[in-house]
């Protein structure tokens, strides 16, 4: 049960850090040989924990930094990004847009700038947590069957 203990850790960090999220997570359990659904499971699980820990992340620093300049000279930099990363249209959607943003596996979208982009945009938190997750979830299938589909390829040669 634990002959992959060493891929299913790298893959719940990958997953759940800002540089990759459960799209190089779960290409890299598959391509290690982890079972797909194992790998599934555990990028999807800690790709869905961006939203609660980067909320409340968020409302700490702002509560404690806000009185900062520089704190809000980056909060702005940061926010401005996500605003322009999500898009007019996204804005104009709200819960439909964050959600197809969130779900396209390419740079610059994500749960993180999703997340950041539904503080900035004052989507209500159930709302967006649901938007992001659904997603997540997309994405996440997305990524498990093309990176098994590929793995299949790669035996082939």
């Amino acid at each position: 049960m634990f002959a992959h203990l060493d891929e299913l850790v790298l893959t719940f960090l990958l997953s759940i850090s800002p540089f990759g999220e459960a799209r190089a997570g779960i290409p890299y359990a598959v391509l290690n040989d982890v079972h797909i659904l194992l790998a599934f499971v555990v990028g999807l699980t800690a790709n869905l924990l961006v939203f609660p820990v980067l909320t409340w992340l968020i409302d700490k620093f702002s509560s404690r930094f806000w009185r900062y300049r520089t704190y809000r000279k980056g909060v702005v930099s940061l926010s401005r990004r996500a605003k322009k990363s999500v898009g007019v249209h996204n804005q104009k959607y709200g819960f439909w847009g964050l959600m197809v943003f969130v779900m396209i596996p390419l740079p610059g979208t994500g749960a993180y700038i999703g997340t950041i982009a539904a503080h900035v945009l004052k989507i209500e938190r159930k709302k967006a947590f649901l938007a992001i997750s659904i997603g997540v979830i997309v994405s996440s299938v997305l990524m498990a069957v093309g990176s098994y589909l590929g793995n299949i390829g790669l035996e082939l040669l």
